[in-house]
C-alpha cells in the first residue's frame, strides 16, 4: 500500500560538527561536545513547524580509532536527552564511522554512508515517508552540500552563527 503523497513529511537533516556543536576536532566524548548556539531552539522551532528533523553525520573518528562507536551512540544518546528536557528531539539519527583511511581495520572501507555520498539519507528516506522535494539538508562542508544535492534536497551552507537565525533567515520557519 503506497502513502498518499499528501501525507508526506517534509525534513531537515543535520549534519553534526560544525551545525549542531563546534567542531572541535573528532567529537567523540560528551565532555568535548559544545553546543552551537542557537541550535536546540531551532530544532524545537523545526519540530514544532512539521518537519522530520534527523542527524546525518560523518564519524571518521572511529576508523580513525579516536574513539569506539559505543563512545558515538552514548553522545547522540545523551544529546537527545538534552534536546529533549528542551522541548525539542532528532526523529532519527544515522552516522558513518567508515573511512576509507581509516587505522582500524573493520572500519578502512568505502561507504556509500560517507558524505559526499547520499547513503544515510536514502536509508532515512526509505525509513520514513519524507517528501523529498520539500526537504532541506544543512551542512557545514562542501560533502554535505554535495550529499543533499545528490539526494535532491534544497542545501544550506551553514558558516557559524547562530542556528536558529540561520534557520528563519532561510524561511524554513
Amino acid at each position: 500500500m503506497q502513502i498518499p503523497k499528501r501525507m508526506r513529511r517534509q525534513a531537515v537533516f543535520l549534519d553534526r560538527d560544525g551545525v549542531l556543536n563546534f567542531d572541535d576536532g573528532y567529537v567523540g566524548q560528551i565532555e568535548q561536545f559544545r553546543w552551537i548556539d542557537g541550535v536546540i531552539e531551532a530544532v524545537r522551532t523545526l519540530n514544532e513547524a512539521g518537519y522530520f528533523v534527523s542527524l546525518v553525520t560523518n564519524q571518521a573518528g572511529v576508523a580513525h580509532g579516536h574513539y569506539p562507536e559505543a563512545a558515538i551512540a552514548a553522545l547522540h544518546e545523551w544529546m537527545q536527552l538534552e534536546l529533549r528536557w528542551q522541548g525539542a528531539h532528532l526523529d532519527d539519527i544515522r552516522y558513518c564511522p567508515f573511512h576509507p583511511e581509516g587505522k582500524v581495520a573493520a572500519y578502512r572501507r568505502h561507504s556509500d554512508w560517507r558524505k559526499p555520498a547520499s547513503g544515510m539519507i536514502t536509508d532515512l528516506c526509505r525509513s520514513w515517508d519524507i517528501d523529498l522535494s520539500k526537504s532541506h539538508l544543512i551542512g557545514d562542508k562542501a560533502s554535505d552540500i554535495e550529499a543533499g544535492q545528490v539526494a535532491g534536497l534544497t542545501t544550506h551552507l551553514f558558516e557559524g552563527g547562530n542556528l536558529l537565525d540561520f534557520v528563519r533567515a532561510r524561511r524554513l520557519v
